[in-house]
C-alpha cells in the first residue's frame, strides 16, 4: 500500500527529543486496514520519502493514529525543521 498526504513535523519529548509526522486520520485508517498483515512488535515497517530523501523507519500508534519518525539526516537533507508542514509518500511493508 502506498500512500501520500501532508502533515506537520511535531517533536515528542523523552530522554532524548524526537521528530514525527502524524498520519492525518484518513491515513491512518488505511493503515489500519492493512496492519494485521505486517505489523511486529505494535509498529509498522515503512519506506518513506520526503521531498528527495527516501528512508526506511516503522511507525507506531500514538493519539489515535499513526506517528512516522523523521530523522536528523532526513531533516538535515530536506532542510525541514519543527513546525514546518511536509509533504510525505509512504510505502507500508517490508
Amino acid at each position: 500500500m502506498e500512500l501520500e498526504f501532508s502533515g506537520d513535523l511535531v517533536e515528542w519529548r523523552g530522554p532524548a527529543p524526537y521528530h514525527f509526522v502524524p498520519l492525518p486520520l484518513d491515513a491512518a485508517d488505511l493503515v489500519d486496514e492493512v496492519k494485521a498483515e505486517v505489523v511486529y512488535w505494535g509498529v509498522v515497517p515503512v519506506r518513506a520519502w520526503i521531498g528527495a530523501t527516501e528512508f526506511t523507519t516503522s511507525m507506531f500508534p500514538r493519539e489515535q493514529t499513526w506517528f512516522l519518525p523523521v530523522k536528523d539526516a532526513v531533516r538535515r537533507a530536506e532542510g525541514i525543521a519543527l513546525g514546518d508542514v511536509v509533504d510525505v509518500r509512504l510505502q507500508v511493508g517490508r
